[in-house]
């Protein structure tokens, strides 16, 4: 997460369906950023410490690292134009 370039980080689990609703739109989003953002996932249910430690209650939950620091973050289903829109800002 102090990679130098931006990381967004997918917090999911399993068994969530709006996690796995927005799995195509997130894949769709980075790859017409060009792989200047890269993703990072994280299955709540396997790192709980992780969860707890960035405040993170409930799933799907975004956040968007560089150097370290916390860019961005946000909850729940986004539009893909949304999507975008947010993460175009931080390239």
């Amino acid at each position: 997460m102090k990679s130098q370039d931006p990381i967004l980080v997918d917090f999911y689990a399993d068994w969530c369906s709006p996690c796995r609703t927005m799995d195509p739109i997130i894949n769709e989003v980075l790859s017409s950023l060009e792989g200047k953002i890269n993703l990072l996932k994280v299955n709540v249910d396997k790192k709980p410490q992780l969860s707890q430690q960035f405040g993170v209650r409930s799933i799907p939950h975004y956040i968007l690292f560089k150097k370290g620091k916390i860019l961005w973050r946000n909850g729940g289903i986004l539009t893909k134009r949304d999507l975008e829109k947010a993460l175009k800002g931080f390239i």
